[in-house]
């Protein structure tokens, strides 16, 4: 019989988290404990081919072999590219003018 190992699938939404904890085969990819999980059947926007997954906060790629106690976090895409919305917020400060105290 193979070595099982305890791992959780993490999936997080602005208003919700979802944390499966799991037993799965020593040698268990991060894409298969996804699969394991169920996960993507409760959430269909997941999609594998191009989110990324972690472990830890740390990107892997989905054949990375899993440890024990390993978490694997499944990233949702950016829906606003980080420097442009930097950008947008630097332009609405308005700027104070120290005579119009």
């Amino acid at each position: 019989m193979s070595k099982l190992i305890d791992i959780e699938v993490a999936y997080a939404l602005p208003w919700n988290q979802v944390l499966r904890h799991l037993r799965v085969p020593f040698g268990t990819s991060a894409e298969q404990a996804v699969q394991f999980s169920g996960i993507c059947k409760v959430f269909p926007e997941i999609d594998q081919l191009h989110n990324n997954l972690g472990i830890f906060g740390k990107l892997v790629k989905p054949d990375t072999v899993l440890r024990n106690h390993d978490r694997v976090e499944i990233y949702r895409p950016l829906t606003v590219d980080p420097k442009e919305n930097r950008r947008r917020r630097a332009e609405a400060v308005v700027p104070i003018n120290k005579n119009n105290k």
